[in-house]
């Protein structure tokens, strides 16, 4: 944290200045000090097309991923983790602003092919930094290709990755803003995203241990092309699908990354003092890449459960309990309230959060379900989930709303509309009067999605 200190002597201005002058002085520099002593470190691994039912800590022993199980068995793992779009770009602007990305039209990637997050919306970086932290996205960032929407003109002081999707090897679209701020194409033939990006997020973290963080780690893993060096193929001679294989290469890469941030956090003696989330940007696509969704019906792109709902886990050593699980519905713009209030920051009104502070109901000071109620809005296609009650238009299904009790039915097998008519209609009251609350869906030929889409509503079978 920056210091705020008057520019004269203090000590040889005493007379000057008045002793009860001088302690106030002295006091608010032992405050900030203190404050930033405090302050938690943050770190973001955003995986990319991860679905549900992968890693061994949701189940599946398929494919070891011991350090990324390290964050559930040190800190909690969320049953039902969500993300406020069912896709990659609209994800990652939940995310970086804890408001549903439609509010705000980001609705589909192609506000980030075209424009990018819109500029008149504030993202965690620039939060956090007016709290004094350092700041760094390294990997995929996808929101936003225009040199006033990358990430060092929207709160990161630092950034080394890929504008949007890119191969592995030979990366396309790529920045160092240590070197320049320039697009280029990665011609080593030794680079391979996932390695890289450990490499540099040690080497920044290093660089900036005085002072708390904020590291942002977007992996292009485990989105398509699917390929991965030798050395982790090697890991799974008994995969003998190729597709499958080659995902696995690209899940032990990116698990042995996240191990090696995990122990350099160690070695600078701050693990008690970082918050760490491990978050999926969306379900799996499945057919394309193997991903695995688990008992969840549907995968990306859709908003039945295997296109919202991911793996969602929180470490924070001392502050939340170690090795639990929470059954209640969390969702990525939770991320931005828990770490601003975290840093001593205050959460402001007029941001118009839709995330809230989830430590109150990790703790147990707060009993309630953190989200009575969730929506997701992405073109036809919608849901709203209300209790453990979900009304569903998804692409496969019906084209009308579909009831769905998820406590007793997560693979959203029985449809109960025909029998619970009155429980439809209340849910698809509550989903219209928050879909006309949302912002027009932009697009590059205008408002996207078709039909009903211009006032920012949806009705159902539309």
């Amino acid at each position: 944290m920056n210091l705020i200190l008057p520019s004269m002597n203090l000590i040889g201005n005493r007379r000057r200045l008045g002793f009860g002058t001088l302690l106030s002085i002295l006091a608010l520099v032992a405050s900030q000090v203190g404050s930033a002593a405090t302050q938690p470190n943050l770190v973001i691994f955003y995986a990319d097309d991860l679905g549900w039912g992968e890693l061994g800590c949701q189940g599946d022993a398929e494919i070891p991923t011991p350090h990324i199980d390290s964050i559930a068995k040190n800190g909690i793992r969320f049953t039902n983790g969500y993300v406020a779009a069912t896709y990659c770009s609209p994800s990652r602007a939940g995310l970086m602003t804890g408001r549903y990305p439609t509010r705000f039209g980001h609705e589909f990637n192609s506000v980030a092919n075209v424009t990018g997050l819109r500029l008149d919306q504030t993202t965690l970086a620039n939060r956090l930094k007016t709290l004094g932290y350092a700041t760094a996205a390294i990997g995929k960032w996808h929101l936003g290709g225009g040199p006033e929407y990358r990430p060092t003109r929207r709160g990161f002081d630092e950034f080394f990755g890929t504008l949007a999707n890119t191969p592995f090897f030979h990366p396309t679209n790529f920045v160092d803003s240590r070197v320049s701020n320039d697009v280029k194409a990665i011609t080593d033939p030794t680079f391979y995203t996932t390695d890289a990006y450990a490499e540099r997020a040690l080497d920044w973290m290093k660089k900036n241990a005085s002072k708390p963080y904020f590291l942002y780690l977007p992996f292009n893993a485990q989105h398509a092309p699917l390929q991965a060096p030798k050395k982790y193929l090697e890991r799974f001679p008994k995969i003998t699908d190729e597709k499958r294989q080659l995902f696995a290469a690209m899940m032990a890469a990116m698990d042995d990354a996240i191990g090696r941030v995990l122990a350099q956090v160690r070695a600078m003696g701050q693990e008690e003092n970082t918050i760490f989330f491990f978050i999926s940007d969306n379900g799996g696509p499945t057919s394309s890449t193997t991903s695995k969704n688990g008992p969840l019906r549907g995968f990306k792109m859709t908003t039945y459960e295997g296109g919202p709902r991911i793996p969602y886990l929180m470490q924070w050593k001392g502050k939340i309990p170690a090795g639990k699980t929470y059954d209640f519905p969390v969702m990525n713009l939770d991320v931005l309230p828990t770490a601003i209030t975290a840093a001593g920051g205050k959460v402001d009104s007029a941001w118009k959060l839709d995330g809230v502070d989830l430590i109150p109901y990790l703790t147990g000071a707060n009993a309630a379900r953190p989200h009575p109620t969730l929506y997701w809005r992405y073109g036809p296609q919608w849901a709203i989930r209300h209790g453990d009650m979900k009304l569903v238009v998804s692409k496969g299904g019906s084209g009308q709303p579909e009831l769905y009790n998820l406590a007793t039915d997560i693979g959203e097998a029985k449809d109960l509309a025909s029998a619970q008519p009155a429980k439809v209609k209340e849910l698809q009251a509550l989903w219209d009067k928050w879909s006309a609350e949302q912002a027009p869906a932009s697009a590059p030929d205008g408002p996207a999605g078709g039909k009903g889409t211009k006032k920012g509503k949806k009705k159902a079978g539309e």
